[in-house]
């Protein structure tokens, strides 16, 4: 006779996702280049600002 053998069973497993989608990407990416388009203007500012003072000073 023949004997039988134990059957072979797979686990089909879910990838895991990436929880951060597009919109998420685009929105951090945004607020990282609103960021640094704020620290450039409050920057010209204060050296506009000094540079204005300065040329008051000198005259």
């Amino acid at each position: 006779m023949i004997q039988q053998q134990k059957p072979i069973i797979v686990k089909l497993m879910e990838t895991p996702h990436d929880p951060t989608g597009l919109a998420d990407v685009l929105i951090g990416s945004l607020g990282l280049t609103g960021a640094i388009v704020l620290l450039a203007v409050v920057t010209g500012a204060i050296f506009a600002g000094v540079l204005f003072w300065y040329r008051s000073r000198t005259s």
